[in-house]
């Protein structure tokens, strides 16, 4: 008789996005016709460049002519969206051959498969408040999970400290839900602590466009970390790619362990599993690194940017302590007057219908803080502010 994978048993019982989903259907369902201001999920609500929309349709054309026909591509990655991204490394000075390079469905899609990569008996560090997929993926795999707190007191940046036993180390930055960054010489020692035990760190770098400050976009930019790291990146925040889907990761030929090459492994999985992205997708990656497409993409990043601008004065005004914002997409706020994080979600549903997300659902120390995505519209996002610069007047 078939086993099925018991671990998943453990999960919660949903999602947390799903479960903000259903609350707000509900809400809708009993106040037909009702707006809301959603600003909990990070989708995006501008369209893609219009370099990327030309990349688009000039290779949809493409795959009408014989000659410039593509069926199956390579498994990895198109060599020139391959030599293309890492043209985009060598501009902060990081040197990548292509072929360290692998193109991808996405961030999310990646951080998950690339699980297959280390045995079931590793454990995870995940820093919290976090992304629940990094818990999610690792609780399906039958992982045990290193819960590393942070907070006020460091700034959600924790560093390594004695007694933490890990072997793959999940760091995000700018930070998901959080927004924080860390500075060079926070991530030298989180490279220098994986090298000494051996350890891998996943390095989440899917909102690196939005940083302005003179922090690492890369965690490549750090030396050593060539040997210990692997970096996943997504066009999704980027380039507005949520619902076009294409992303890339980074492993270099240095990262080895037990006597084999992680890139070679990757390899050999993605040769296996997957038939590649398509031509036509693949092509209008390419456009976002042209000097035209990232002209476009970043006018788009600045308009997020200035919804962000907007919510921090409407928090500054009500003397709310936050997080982020400057250089990422989200805030993450301090939930008022001491109340939980979905009661303030409740508050702000039922009283100004804003929808945020509750920072309990990024784990246990996310309770008492609230994040907000600022990927709305900007019309929207200015209501919102004021009806929350309202409310909180209140409390």
């Amino acid at each position: 008789m078939l086993t099925p994978n018991l671990s998943y048993a453990n999960l919660k019982d949903s999602y947390l996005f799903y479960h903000i989903a259903q609350k707000t259907g509900a809400w809708l369902n009993e106040h037909p016709g009702a707006r809301l201001y959603r600003m909990g999920i990070g989708d995006v609500s501008l369209p893609l460049a219009p370099a990327v929309i030309a990349a688009l349709h000039a290779a949809a054309d493409d795959q009408s002519v014989k000659e410039r026909f593509h069926g199956y591509m390579p498994e990895c990655g198109a060599p020139f969206l391959r030599e293309t991204i890492a043209g985009y490394y060598g501009k902060r000075n990081v040197s990548l051959s292509p072929d360290e390079v692998f193109v991808s469905s996405g961030a999310s899609d990646e951080l998950g498969d690339l699980l297959d990569l280390f045995d079931r008996s590793n454990r995870a560090l995940i820093i919290e408040p976090a992304y629940p997929a990094y818990v999610d993926a690792n609780i399906m795999a039958g992982r045990e999970i290193v819960h590393l707190p942070s907070g006020p007191d460091n700034h959600f940046l924790p560093l390594p400290r004695p007694g933490i036993e890990a072997d793959l180390i999940y760091l995000c930055s700018p930070n998901n839900p959080t927004g924080a960054v860390f500075n060079r010489e926070q991530l030298a020692a989180w490279v220098s602590w994986a090298n000494a035990r051996g350890a891998v760190i996943l390095f989440d770098a899917a909102y690196e466009a939005f940083i302005e400050e003179d922090l690492p976009h890369s965690i490549f930019e750090i030396p050593g970390a060539e040997t210990c790291a692997i970096e996943i990146c997504s066009l999704s925040k980027t380039a507005g790619f949520t619902g076009t889907r294409l992303g890339y990761t980074v492993i270099p030929k240095a990262l080895e362990r037990g006597g084999l090459s992680l890139n070679a492994m990757w390899v050999r999985n993605r040769t296996t599993k997957t038939n590649g992205i398509s031509y036509i997708l693949q092509r209008a990656g390419a456009a976002v690194f042209t000097d035209e497409g990232q002209k476009q993409i970043h006018a788009n990043i600045r308009i997020y940017k200035e919804n962000a601008r907007v919510l921090m004065a409407a928090l500054d005004e009500a003397g709310i302590r936050y997080w982020g914002g400057k250089n990422a997409p989200y805030i993450w706020m301090e939930c008022p007057g001491g109340m939980g994080s979905w009661e303030f979600f409740d508050r702000l549903l039922n009283e100004i219908q804003v929808v945020g997300t509750p920072g309990e659902g990024f784990g246990a120390c996310g309770e008492g803080f609230f994040r907000f995505s600022t990927f709305g519209d900007p019309a929207d996002t200015r209501e919102a502010a004021s009806r929350l610069t309202a409310l909180l007047r209140k409390i």
